[in-house]
């Protein structure tokens, strides 16, 4: 049972490695299906072999099988102090705190600076309202005073003490980067304002809204603090304001729908210490999770929702850093927390979803789309994630028809929905209703920003491939092509598509050119190999075309186009005709082959 149980970790994550593993070739998931091992299977195993398990399974970022197997080889070696700090990491970046406090109270009696052992102590001891032992944890850590985390949280924990003029000032100490200076104002404000001192509240939180007035969070605490230091309508401006700048956003409208009464004020943000460090930790995680730093913003956001489970945007930031990593099954455990009275519940209902499809359980995705359309039936949201589910899925009539009742909810149809019509159009032309999908990809043409390079260059390669293809507009169609291409020329789909293209015109030589561009980029794709194959052959490169055919067959390609690459490697092809799926238009252009 061990031994299987580590071949499987093993199997997925080199599967990771190779980019064998099961789902879209083009966009792989790194997530491993089922459940973890048990300590108890792990246990069983030597130490060597738990260890190089939990490194499989690191690699592979399956945080629960690391865990499991680093606590299961600590079992084995509880003095190395490798193992210990290993296991402390993968236990607390699965979520696990419970059970890594135990592993950093061990961990900081070998290494007693160790910053993130002390930082998951200090959260514990917030939790338990302990707060001169979570300071003590802090402050145990080297350059806390500079330290951004650090700093911030010895703050919220004087506030916890009752000392707001000492927690104020412990912010004020903080010293580094410039723009240390918006958290400082931030973070003193909410101090301020959780303490009830609502004027020096008022100052500081006006500070960092000049600062950057983009910033939901400071927006929403500026906001709320107006809204009872000064007066509805003001706070109504400040919301309107950021609507205008980022349109819809479910936290602003909610706001703007409480503040729909004469003398309607809003709460703090913040109501206590607890609820502070929790701010720190999922505003610092929300950041490090947009700049490559995913290891620890994992760590900090899985700390904010244990210390407030139900932290609405700690919920979504991690659901969404699942996401970025291909961790569908985690990320749909995630947005499962969003509480029911959240006006982020639909969101995170909707990327749920869309998460559920990923892991192949598309009829639970269809129900769960459909029960908020059922709910509101001018959802356009979902209506737009149910039409991109099928479209998917390949069931254009029914996505055709979806994205019909989004439009319809639309009645002066603007920049911001030119993509409504092109994946209706996607729709139409899959189902051979070319008429009308050519007028929602002109109209797609017509909406699409010219500052939104990828967009239009989506738009163009569809239209003026589909031209290509059908043999009408040849010209006009290959300029839209091109067009694409000087939009986006790192994109092997789209470059692939203008090298197809030249082919269907039979122009193949510089056929040849283009699909060698496309294959630098996106060397993994079967269907780029399989038409450079036939590009070559055309060219009387046979034996690069099998070679090509070949590797197409070995890349997983769609079930539909196996047989007729599986009859090229057999027969190449006939002299003088195009390959007959392609003459009949069925390939689909780049787009339909690229994440959208």
């Amino acid at each position: 049972m061990t031994f299987r149980t580590m071949l499987r970790v093993l199997t997925i994550a080199f599967a990771v490695v190779a980019g064998t593993t099961a789902g879209s070739a083009r966009n792989p998931s790194t997530e491993p299906p089922g459940a973890a091992p048990t300590l108890r299977e792990a246990i069983r195993s030597s130490v060597y072999g738990n260890v190089l398990a939990a490194r499989v399974a690191a690699n592979a970022r399956d945080t629960a099988a690391a865990s499991v197997f680093w606590r299961a080889a600590l079992r084995r070696d509880p003095r190395n102090a490798e193992i210990l700090e290993r296991a402390f990491v993968a236990t607390l970046a699965d979520g696990n705190v419970d059970d890594a406090v135990p592993l950093a109270e061990r961990l900081v009696q070998v290494d007693r600076q160790h910053r993130l052992a002390r930082l998951a102590l200090a959260i514990r001891a917030v939790k338990q309202r302990q707060f001169q032992t979570a300071r003590t944890h802090l402050i145990a850590a080297p350059r806390a005073e500079s330290d951004l985390t650090s700093a911030l949280l010895i703050g919220w924990t004087q506030l916890g003490s009752g000392d707001a003029n000492a927690a104020v000032a412990s912010v004020d100490r903080l010293s580094g980067q410039d723009w240390y200076t918006l958290f400082k104002n931030f973070h003193a404000g909410l101090i301020l304002d959780a303490a009830g001192r609502r004027a020096d509240a008022g100052a500081r939180l006006e500070e960092a809204y000049k600062q950057d007035s983009t910033i939901l969070r400071i927006v929403d605490a500026w906001g709320r603090w107006v809204s009872r230091g000064r007066s509805t309508e003001d706070a109504r401006q400040v919301y309107a304001a950021y609507d205008k700048v980022i349109p819809n956003h479910p936290v602003v409208a909610d706001a703007q729908q409480r503040l729909a009464g004469e003398r309607a004020t809003l709460p703090v943000l913040v109501r206590n210490a607890q609820g502070g460090a929790a701010e720190v930790l999922y505003g610092l995680g929300s950041a490090l999770s947009r700049q490559g730093g995913e290891d620890l913003a994992l760590i900090y956001l899985q700390l904010a929702r244990w210390l407030e489970p139900t932290h609405e945007l700690a919920i979504l930031s991690l659901a969404d850093l699942y996401e970025f990593l291909k961790l569908p099954r985690r990320a749909i455990a995630v947005f499962d927390a969003m509480p029911d009275t959240s006006p982020l519940y639909r969101n995170a209902q909707i990327q749920r979803a869309l998460n559920l499809n990923e892991v192949e359980q598309v009829d639970e995705a269809r129900k769960a789309l459909q029960a908020l359309i059922d709910r509101k039936a001018d959802d356009i949201e979902a209506l737009q994630a149910l039409g991109n589910i099928l479209r998917a899925r390949k069931i254009f009539a029914e996505a055709a028809e979806v994205y019909s009742r989004a439009l319809a909810l639309i009645p002066n149809p603007s920049s911001q929905h030119w993509v409504y019509f092109y994946f209706r159009g996607i729709a139409y032309e899959r189902t051979k209703q070319w008429a009308k999908a050519e007028a929602d990809l002109r109209r797609a043409m017509e909406l699409v920003p010219e500052n939104n390079a990828r967009g239009r260059a989506q738009v163009l390669n569809y239209l003026g491939y589909s031209w290509v293809d059908q043999g009408i507009n040849l010209q006009e169609g290959l300029e839209l092509v091109r067009k694409a291409v000087e939009l986006t020329p790192e994109d092997g789909y789209i470059v692939d598509s203008l090298g197809w293209a030249y082919y269907r015109m039979g122009r193949f030589e510089e056929a040849v050119v283009e699909l060698e561009r496309a294959i630098e980029l996106r060397p993994e794709d079967p269907v780029i190999n399989d038409h450079l194959g036939d590009a070559y052959w055309r060219v009387g490169r046979r034996l690069e075309a099998q070679f090509q055919w070949n590797h197409a067959r070995d890349l997983k390609p769609e079930p539909d186009d196996l047989p007729r690459i599986l009859n090229k490697i057999a027969n190449g092809l006939a002299a003088d005709t195009v390959e007959p799926q392609q003459a009949t238009g069925q390939a689909a252009p780049a787009q339909q082959r690229s994440p959208n």
